[in-house]
Order: C-alpha cells, then structure tokens, then sequence
C-alpha cells in the first residue's frame, strides 16, 4: 500500500480534490425548523461534542491538507458558547493564506450581536436561511423563530459589510405563493437567493415530506414565465447551479439533490460536532475523527483517520423519495450540519 506524503492533498477515488469543509460546532438551535428537527430534540452532552480546542486543531489539519474553504454550521453555530474565540482563531489560516474563505451558515437569529465581530475575523460572505417573509409563516415553519428578529440580524450583517446569501427551502404548498415576493425583496436588498429542495432526511413521515416535496424545475419554469434567466458558470465550491435574472441583474441558484444529482464535481465533506466525518450529506457512510484526536497531542493517527474516510468518499449520494427508507436518510439536518 502506498502511503501518502503527510500534507499530500486529499483526492477522493474519484479523482476530486477535497477543497471544501463544512463543519458543525453544535447540535443545539434556538429554531426548530420542521424539515430540520423535531421540537423536543434530545441535545448531546457537552463531553460529546469537540470542544473549541479540538474543532481549532481539526480544522487546521484539513487546511494543511489542501482545505481552502471552510463553512461553519450547526444547529445554529452562533448559539455555542465561545464561538467568537474559535473564529478569531482561524483568523491566522486567513492570514497566512492557506484558508481562501472563511463562512457560515446560521438561521440570523443571532447576528444583530455577532455581525460586526464576524466582519472583523475577516469574512466576507455568509449564509441565512429563510423560508418566507410572512412573520406568521415565519413562525410556524421555525417554530420558535421570529423573522423581525432576523430580519435586524440581516441588516445587520449588511451594513457590517458581509454579504448576504438567502438560503430558502422550497416546500409546496407553504411558500409557493411567495416566489416572485422572495425573489424581489432579495433584489431590492442586494441578496443573492438560492433555493433547496426539500431533502428526505430525520423523522420523515414519508407522505407528509413528499406532500412538501416541490420540484425546482417546476420553480424555475415559474420564474422563466415572468424573467429571462440566463445561466451562469458560476462556481462557488458548493452544489448550486445559477442564472441571472436579466430584468433585474440578479443571481438566483437552485440546489436540485432530488431533481438533478450534482455529485460529479463534489469537493467538499462534513464533520459533525462530535467529530464524526460524513463524505457525502445523502449517505450513513462515517468515520470517528473524535477518537484519534483525543488519543495523542499529535495529529499522525487523525490525518490517517481523514485519509481513510476520504478513501471511501462515494461517487454520489442517495436521496430519493420514491423508495422510502431506502432513498431517506435516518439522521437529523441538524446533526450533520446543514
């Protein structure tokens, strides 16, 4: 067997190079999204999870492999305690170059409080989710969420110089009557949106999930009604393919895991805040990295643990709800870090 050199990049078995790394800082959120989470979660014990050492050291490891983008998530990774010392930390990777981009993904809640800080730590761009501009709405989708609270954490965000990507699931028969609405309260404020379809992942009741299942094709098809799109060869590391709205300039993406398996060009991999690496989001395929990272100050057997996962990196992942269990996958959103 041929070992690799110690900071030889990570190549999967199919031939990609793994550039990008989505990590989760906790389980917990002050939401809970109905696609993402039941309401009365079962959080983990504090001993469980990496503590802001460990997922420093972590992630440092995965830059000195070839990582040059790395997206923090949760849960809501602006709940956990300290986080602030953790992006202040990753500052350095920034620094030195060896991190391209630093980001995250969060629900808003929080950013009124965290924006200008973020700013500072040297991102330039970050991710909120949001379903629907009606409060009511808001609400119940979230079910404990309040869209004026994140509303003020996006301007925010914005006026500390970050800028905004709206990340929206689409789900039938809730916001589909707020399509154009959506699209041009993003382009009056300067945001770029994405829309997601919905995944079949955690306590699916199978009929339920597939009553919200809303196809992007059919979403884009009501946008190409009104707008000429033009598309886009946009890459942003990410599965998200883009056109322009030509009417207004701006740029709308649409991540299709059930319409269109955008697996081909995959880069990036997941770890969770208990520090298990998932390669694909739609497969149970995982390794401990916990384990290795605990056992020695060194980071010979946690690398051998990352190159081992990477290995078995899939060609492309499984959703697909037309097969019930077999096409869903058991695990929460939440848990592998959206």
């Amino acid at each position: 067997m041929t070992v690799a050199p110690k900071h030889a990049p990570l190549i999967d078995p199919f031939a990609r190079a793994i550039t990008y790394l989505r990590v989760s800082v906790t389980d917990r959120c002050d939401f809970r999204c109905t696609y993402c989470m039941s309401e009365h979660m079962q959080f983990l014990p504090k001993k469980d999870l990496l503590s802001l050492e460990e997922l420093d050291r972590m992630c440092s490891a995965f830059i000195g492999l070839g990582v040059q983008k790395l997206r923090i998530t949760g849960g809501e990774p602006l709940v956990r305690r300290g986080i602030d010392t953790f992006f202040r930390a990753m500052t350095r990777h920034l620094d030195s170059g060896a991190l391209k981009e630093l980001t995250l993904t969060t629900n808003g809640s929080q950013l009124a409080r965290f924006a200008p800080d973020l700013a500072a730590f040297g991102m330039k761009r970050i991710n909120v989710s949001m379903d629907t501009l009606n409060p009511e709405k808001f609400a119940e989708i979230t079910r404990w969420g309040r869209l004026p609270q994140v509303l003020e954490g996006i301007r925010a965000a914005t006026a500390a110089g970050l800028k905004v990507k709206i990340n929206t699931v689409a789900i039938k028969g809730f916001n589909e009557d707020e399509l154009f609405d959506l699209v041009k309260w993003c382009g009056d404020e300067g945001h770029d949106l994405t829309f997601i379809e919905v995944m079949p992942m955690g306590e699916m009741d199978e009929q339920a999930r597939l009553g919200q299942y809303w196809p992007l094709q059919d979403l884009r098809a009501r946008l190409a009604d009104r707008f000429t799109l033009q598309d886009l060869p946009d890459n942003t590391g990410g599965p998200a393919r883009y056109v322009r709205i030509s009417q207004t300039g701006q740029r709308i993406g649409f991540i299709t895991p059930l319409t269109h398996n955008f697996c081909e060009s995959c880069n990036r991999v997941r770890v969770t805040c208990t520090g298990e690496i998932y390669t694909c989001l739609g497969q149970n395929d995982r390794a401990d990295l916990r384990a290795p990272l605990r056992a020695s100050d060194e980071d010979t057997a946690l690398i051998e643990a990352i190159r081992g996962a990477i290995d078995r990196k899939p060609k492309g992942h499984d959703f697909d709800y037309t097969r019930g269990v077999g096409g869903q996958v058991a695990r929460h959103m939440s848990h592998t870090g959206g």
